[in-house]
């Protein structure tokens, strides 16, 4: 591609070789940038990320070095577990029915992994009680019972019959002879039937102190292997089963002390916990049972950590342009991921707009980056291209696939309008009642708003918490030269009642009144004539 530098032709090399490098690029990264060390710890955890951050090439990571050390890892995709009929559609059956269908087959695929685990080691395939076991798992796990009415009834027959008879013959002849016959025949026939009818449906029966007696002894053949349960994905199990798979593992996986259990999830989408009815909670205890002190956020998020989330993406842009590249797209004074910034960068603040415009997700920054080195041809990539490319991104990957979603579009629209027009601002609070709420979330999962904050609270609201939204790079950058130009992440009332502006550098309890910050959905919902979710009542996550 002529009138390109070689570090340009390369970045714009990326996205079509991301699909094969892509993991290896960012488990590497992952590494340096401590990732790796965090998770690779025996503790039960939750790993935080949104949609794009990587999470499964974490995990990836992770069971490839489990393996190393002779571990068992069992990688379950929750997206690839139960059927669109009997989990996913909330009328097919109750939802305890749907929770054990889904956990019937999810603890399928465990064993059907342990059993992958006992074909590629041979000490394990040479050990009878191991593979006595995993039958005890399975026989625990394939309980069906009918439920419904049960008719009994006996049926009794009988049939008796009988027959006799006689025949005399005599004759005056010559001779005289005299004959004589004398028949008879009886017969009896019984038959009792007890019929019994069970009417009903059948269903599983899964008994939790079966499967943990299963496990606990298949664990007892694996003194010296620990075994990894990662469940990837956990998200994408409807909400309301979400604390029923929760609630066993609390039961039969994490007091086993063979195991260790690692769960990815999007935080907005993920309920761990739950009361059914009132006196009774069911699932993890965030904290107590299992770990959530880690979020890819942390290490990504340009308003987080400056300096960790370019360490970060500078490590991943240095790891797609010299792990396996070939010759042809091998750059030349390319030693270092300092290097890549001021090879190909007019400056670090170039670079640092590239970093705040992907807003924390690797897939946003490797296409941003493709499409700025194109703008840059022959140059370096500098602050303004990187603003046109990071507009560009946004209109035609995430604006366009909200068009379809009408109630979507009209709240981004009204939040821009609210937010960046009215108050100058780039970020706004949202009260934790509202964080379930389908249109919000619909534009999280778009990627075109963003979590930067959880648990904000101020002295003029007292007891309430707030979540700290962002709207993303691509739709105020239009804004940036003009005077409707964000002043900062949060509006809040000065001294002398003057708008004046905020970032993140604050505490989480701040003494500002922030009245100015918060975004009422409900006023939202009154304008447009939309019906309104209902409000919840308290988190459960």
């Amino acid at each position: 591609m002529a009138g390109l530098s070689p570090l340009n032709r390369a970045f714009t090399k990326i996205p079509s070789r991301a699909e094969k490098r892509d993991a290896v690029a960012l488990r590497e990264t992952f590494v340096d940038s401590g990732v790796a060390e965090q998770l690779d710890v025996i503790d039960h955890q939750v790993l935080y990320g949104r949609r794009g951050t990587g999470k499964t090439h974490a995990v990836s990571f992770l069971v490839a070095e489990v393996k190393t050390r002779g571990d068992v890892a069992l990688n379950i995709d929750l997206r690839t577990v139960g059927s669109p009929d009997g989990v996913l559609d909330p009328s097919s059956a109750p939802l305890p029915q749907r929770a054990s269908r889904l956990l019937v087959d999810m603890l399928g695929q465990v064993r059907d992994g342990l059993m992958d685990a006992v074909l590629e080691d041979e000490d394990l395939i040479q050990d009878a009680a191991f593979v006595d076991k995993l039958d005890g798992l399975l026989a625990a796990i394939t309980n069906v019972q009918v439920s419904g009415d049960v008719e009994l009834s006996v049926e009794a027959e009988r049939k008796d019959s009988a027959k006799s008879g006689g025949l005399v013959k005599a004759a005056l002849a010559p001779k005289p002879t005299l004959e004589a016959q004398l028949t008879a025949e009886s017969s009896r026939e019984g038959r009792d039937l007890l019929r019994e009818t069970r009417r009903g449906a059948e269903r599983l029966s899964l008994n939790f102190s079966d499967v943990a007696r299963a496990l606990r002894e298949l664990a007892k053949t694996l003194s010296s292997h620990r075994i990894w349960l990662i469940l990837d994905e956990w998200s994408s199990v409807p909400r309301d089963i979400q604390p029923y798979l929760a609630e066993f593992l609390v039961r039969c996986v994490l007091p086993l002390q063979p195991f260790t259990v690692k769960i990815t999830a999007i935080e907005q989408q993920s309920s761990f916990r739950a009361t059914p009815r009132e006196g009774v909670s069911i699932g993890i205890e965030l904290g107590a049972d299992v770990g959530a002190n880690l979020a890819l956020d942390d290490f990504m998020v340009f308003e987080r950590n400056e300096d960790q989330a370019r360490d970060f993406f500078a490590n991943l842009f240095f790891k797609h342009l010299t792990s396996g590249a070939d010759g042809a797209f091998q750059v030349r004074g390319l030693g270092t991921p300092a290097d890549l910034i001021k090879i190909g960068f007019t400056d670090t603040r170039a670079f640092d707009e590239l970093v705040r415009a992907a807003e924390g997700v690797p897939r946003d920054a490797i296409y941003i980056a493709a499409h700025a080195a194109m703008q840059a041809r022959d140059g370096k990539i500098s602050v303004p291209i990187v603003r046109d490319s990071a507009r560009n991104w946004y209109q035609t990957d995430k604006a366009r696939a909200l068009r379809s979603q009408l109630e979507s579009d009209r709240l981004l629209k009204w939040i821009i309008e609210k937010v960046i027009r009215e108050k100058k601002a780039r970020g706004f609070l949202v009260n934790e009642r509202d964080a379930d709420d389908p249109v919000l979330l619909s534009l999280f999962d778009a990627r075109v708003l963003h979590i930067v904050r959880r648990g904000y609270s101020a002295q003029d609201h007292a007891g309430e918490r707030f979540d700290v939204w962002v709207i993303d790079y691509g739709a105020y950058v239009d804004r940036i030269n003009t005077t409707y130009a964000p002043q900062g992440i949060l509006p809040f009332d000065g001294e002398d009642g003057a708008l004046q502006h905020i970032d993140l550098e604050v505490p989480v309890q701040d003494l500002r009144a922030i009245r100015r910050a918060i975004l009422d959905l409900q006023e939202f919902y009154a304008a447009t004539g939309i019906q309104a979710p209902q409000r919840r009542s308290s988190s459960t996550r």
